[in-house]
């Protein structure tokens, strides 16, 4: 049974629980894993954000630095000119949250700025620290993701001798680094970050002992879209893997879910939520 929470953002408040939301994925970058370069243009990233939400999408999570594995890191000022004319055509154009996807201070500063409520941090402020000051500056909501090490040394990393104690520990950490810049618990998202220097093999546990971090007592994120412990030569049969995977995180416990082809991980998550809400009338 999933905990109920009051998500605060920038300007508004959203119910986690009762049902799950999810997050689209919008990359506007050119080495994104997964859909790099295919919205690169700002005309086509708005129509995309339009077409997410038109499917379901209850979030829209802008990206514009890869971190993909093995991925080099780019200054705040390519980040910019990437992120920046995409905001601009989205201001007051959804009726949905935005998110940014990003770690570093000034992008976030100027993000919110441009009418984002969210700043979703890949490392769980530890990669620039001052973020958490940004954010707390413009009552947004945080979403710390656990990240081992960095895109460019994951293939070298050895094997998490206990994930999921790690994880709790890094997480429990980062939402006290949140907090002690001000930031309100209730702006609060954890995210466990499958994938981030995790194998395939303790991205499977994560998502199966998810349940674990509940005793966080913050609500729970889970990306697992399109992620290479799922892949397959076929894109469908990928997508698949993707659904099965969303509906295994809702079932222990995630709130929000992160995907990349909403229109059918909406139909996944509905299941679920179908699922978890007979459980729990019983």
């Amino acid at each position: 049974m999933r905990k109920l929470y009051y998500w605060k953002l920038a300007k508004r408040e959203l119910k986690l629980g009762e049902r799950t939301l999810l997050m689209g994925v919008l990359n506007v970058t050119p080495d994104s894993f997964s859909d790099g370069g295919k919205y690169t243009e700002p005309d086509r990233a708005f129509a995309r954000a339009l077409e997410l939400e038109e499917q379901g999408a209850d979030v829209i999570d802008i990206g514009a630095e890869s971190t993909r594995p093995g991925s080099r890191p780019i200054g705040a000022a390519e980040e910019l000119r990437r992120l920046i004319p995409v905001l601009k055509r989205l201001k007051d154009r959804l009726t949905l949250p935005v998110s940014v996807d990003t770690y570093k201070a000034e992008v976030a500063e100027r993000a919110l700025e441009l009418g984002a409520e969210i700043i979703n941090d890949p490392s769980g402020l530890t990669f620039e620290p001052q973020l958490g000051r940004v954010v707390s500056n413009h009552n947004a909501g945080l979403i710390v993701n656990h990240m081992r090490g960095r895109p460019e040394t994951w293939a070298k990393l050895g094997p998490m001798t206990d994930p999921m104690a790690t994880i709790y520990r890094d997480l429990d950490a980062a939402a006290s680094r949140a907090r002690h810049v001000g930031i309100d618990r209730a702006r609060i998202v954890i995210d466990p970050g499958i994938g981030f220097g995790k194998r395939g093999a303790q991205d499977s546990l994560i998502v199966g002992k998810l349940g674990q971090l509940a005793a966080l007592e913050l609500p729970i994120m889970a990306g697992p879209s399109r992620k290479s412990f799922l892949a397959h030569k076929d894109p469908e049969e990928t997508r698949c893997a993707t659904a099965a995977a969303v509906a295994a995180c809702i079932l222990h416990g995630a709130h929000v879910v992160r995907v990349h082809d909403v229109k059918e991980m909406r139909a996944a998550a509905d299941v679920a939520d179908d699922i978890l809400k007979s459980i729990e009338e019983q």
